[in-house]
């Protein structure tokens, strides 16, 4: 017996040609969060890691998360985007956490396995700068 009702379809075709993958865990992204906060927390205090590293993540951060938010409402209304360039940019200068937590909280940026990559590609980049910078200043390291 045929349907008499046909079904709509569960989700908009996406274009053709578009490296979409199911996206990562959310807990991925909570846990390296909460990994990273708690190893720059004991930086700080067991390094003595100057002030400014810690500001210049929270700045970082702020600015990356303004940028997701304001390029997933320009998606949304179909009008000019920020750059994946400049997204990754943001990420490799220390805004990476903000990132994270602006890609979990709207959904953007998740899925698309190109960009996924280099966004993790650039928070590895970071985390050994940062990691160098540590052994390079550090008083019981760097002597």
């Amino acid at each position: 017996m045929p349907n008499p009702r046909p079904r709509a379809p569960l989700a908009t075709p996406e274009r053709p040609g578009r490296d979409l993958s199911k996206p990562l865990p959310a807990a991925l992204s909570w846990i390296t969060l909460i990994a990273f906060a708690a190893t720059l927390a004991g930086a700080c205090f067991v390094f003595e890691l100057a002030w400014w590293v810690p500001a210049l993540y929270g700045a970082a951060s702020i600015a990356a998360f303004a940028a997701y938010g304001i390029d997933k409402a320009a998606a949304r209304r179909q009008a000019n985007r920020i750059s994946e360039q400049t997204l990754l940019i943001l990420g490799l200068v220390g805004g990476w956490p903000g990132a994270l937590v602006a890609q979990q909280l709207f959904r953007h940026k998740t899925r698309k396995r190109s960009f996924r990559r280099a966004f993790w590609g650039t928070v590895g980049v970071n985390v050994l700068a940062l990691a160098a910078y540590v052994y390079l200043t550090a008083p019981a390291l760097g002597s």
